[in-house]
């Protein structure tokens, strides 16, 4: 199989698909959140991209954990200064616990404290059913030619771990649709929560007969998880690891895809499951 060698995608201006108004709604994002304050700082800086994108739309940014405004005050910040439609978008990269539980239960509660708000929550931005996003991959395309722009012959996809299966199959999918784009091998690994880690992955792909291994990182900030599989897959003998997501042209893009594919009048429909217990779930 051929070596890939990749080149930066072009830069895109963001916005809705051709011949759709722009929506005009203030948006919410809504990320994982780290006691990492580079993770809020990459938040933030793709809330300033989503905005410059589409001017005169409000953007702001929230979290689930660890770093505040929560999602509920955001929307009821919202709500306070008159507004009554708001788009809530999870940056998750699956649809595990945050998005199934967490996200619904903000939508619950903002309800309660203020129904004259309607709220409409997009996908997340990793696959939605079957589908991955082209954007998605043009964004891991991106950071890996940032990273590596010569040629490798196979890559590891670094995500942040999960044991939901389904959101695991996702990241699969993700890794499949990714392999198929740059033409080499790709294998998947977790920073926490399921095997393989990283460094195995790399170690396979070498026993396989791959001489140069890249690591794509599937995450959206930076943080203790993109460390460690940076420290792991250089140990492994990896010739590259690439930066997240962050506030590349490509995410942006999708962020804004999301929001114009939930038009006014859908809401949040969801119920809020019942859990016992907390299930420890690490993928954004």
């Amino acid at each position: 199989m051929r070596p890939a060698r990749l080149t930066r995608p072009d830069d895109r201006t963001a916005g809705g698909p051709s011949g759709r108004p722009a929506a005009t709604d203030p948006v919410v994002l809504v990320a994982h959140g780290s006691r990492d304050p580079r993770a809020a700082a990459a938040t933030r800086a793709l809330a300033r991209a989503v905005s410059a994108a589409r001017p005169g739309v409000a953007v702001s940014a929230s979290w689930l954990d660890h770093t505040e405004p929560g999602p509920a005050e955001a929307l009821r910040a919202l709500a306070s200064a008159g507004h009554p439609r708001a788009v809530l978008v999870p940056l998750l990269l699956t649809a595990a616990y945050h998005r199934r539980v967490d996200v619904p239960a903000a939508v619950a509660e903002i309800r309660a404290a203020a129904p004259g708000l309607s709220v409409r929550v997009t996908d997340v931005l990793g696959p939605a059913g079957a589908v991955v996003d082209a954007g998605l991959l043009d964004g891991l395309r991106r950071r890996l030619a940032e990273a590596e722009p010569g040629p490798f012959d196979a890559v590891v996809l670094a995500a942040a771990g999960t044991r939901d299966a389904r959101a695991r199959a996702s990241v699969g999918r993700v890794a499949a649709a990714l392999g198929e784009r740059l033409g080499v091998p790709v294998r998947v690994s977790y920073a926490s929560a399921a095997p393989p880690g990283v460094g195995a992955a790399v170690a396979r792909l070498h026993a396989d007969g791959a001489r140069r291994v890249a690591v794509s990182a599937y995450f959206l900030a930076p943080g203790l998880f993109h460390d460690a599989v940076t420290e792991a897959a250089r140990a492994a003998g990896a010739v590259a690891v690439s930066a997240p997501l962050t506030d590349a042209p490509d995410l942006v893009d999708l962020v804004l895809r999301r929001v114009d594919a939930v038009r006014p009048g859908r809401a949040e429909a969801s119920p809020v499951p019942r859990v016992r217990s907390r299930p420890r779930t690490h993928a954004a």
